[in-house]
């Protein structure tokens, strides 16, 4: 996608360093950040008031983002990839739900009101999907090459790792609403009910942006 038209990149107003090197998901629980790093096959709960490691685990499935939904974390990982649920007080795995089908090449989600969103590359789609039986509900075609998802405020974000791209579509209609540069290249996202906050790949750091700045682009 060109970055001709594209504004300048979005200002982040908060940064804190990853505590390894290769960062993937990101999901926010109401309390923690956590985060899950492939290449250290680890699972972190992060303190987003000064990014200390408050928890960790070791999980060798993790393959793309990672989500929350009822208490559990949700791993996207295995082959084929599926949502792992984990229990995060212990690091146990105790259930999945496989994402058919299989060769969609799911890489992001994240829960809203209405269910589990999840964003595919292949074909290159945003889905609402019910929660307990991995049903779609609705489904939406997207621009680029989707990483990382969340949900905040209505909108479905999602990022775009090559580009360094940040998009918010109308979780209701599919319309694009903003796309927006990010300084990096962002993996994982999470919505804390203030920021929007990002992994960026390349800089091995946790990085947030306002909600209304991204609207706004």
């Amino acid at each position: 996608m060109s970055g001709s038209t594209i504004a300048p990149p979005v200002e982040v107003v908060r940064s804190l360093p990853g505590p390894a090197g290769y960062m993937c998901g990101l999901t926010w629980d109401g309390t923690w950040l956590w985060h899950s790093d492939q290449d250290a096959a680890r699972i972190f709960a992060i303190d987003a008031a000064d990014g200390a490691v408050r928890r960790w685990f070791a999980y060798p499935d993790v393959r793309a983002d990672l989500g929350y939904a009822d208490g559990k974390l949700c791993q996207i990982g295995g082959r084929p990839k599926r949502i792992l649920l984990i229990d995060p007080a212990t690091g146990q795995t105790i259930g999945s739900k496989p994402v058919r089908p299989s060769n969609g090449r799911v890489t992001g989600m994240e829960t809203g009101p209405e269910g589990v969103w999840l964003c595919l590359r292949a074909p290159a789609v945003i889905q609402l999907r019910d929660f307990e039986t991995m049903t779609v509900q609705r489904e939406h075609p997207v621009v680029g090459s989707p990483s990382g998802l969340t949900y905040a405020e209505g909108h479905v974000l999602y990022a775009e790792f090559e580009d360094g791209l940040l998009h918010a579509v109308d979780a209701e209609s599919g319309r694009l609403v903003a796309t927006v540069r990010l300084p990096g290249h962002p993996t994982g996202l999470a919505w804390d009910g203030e920021l929007v906050w990002y992994c960026d790949f390349a800089d091995r750091r946790f990085k947030a942006v306002r909600l209304p700045d991204v609207l706004g682009g």
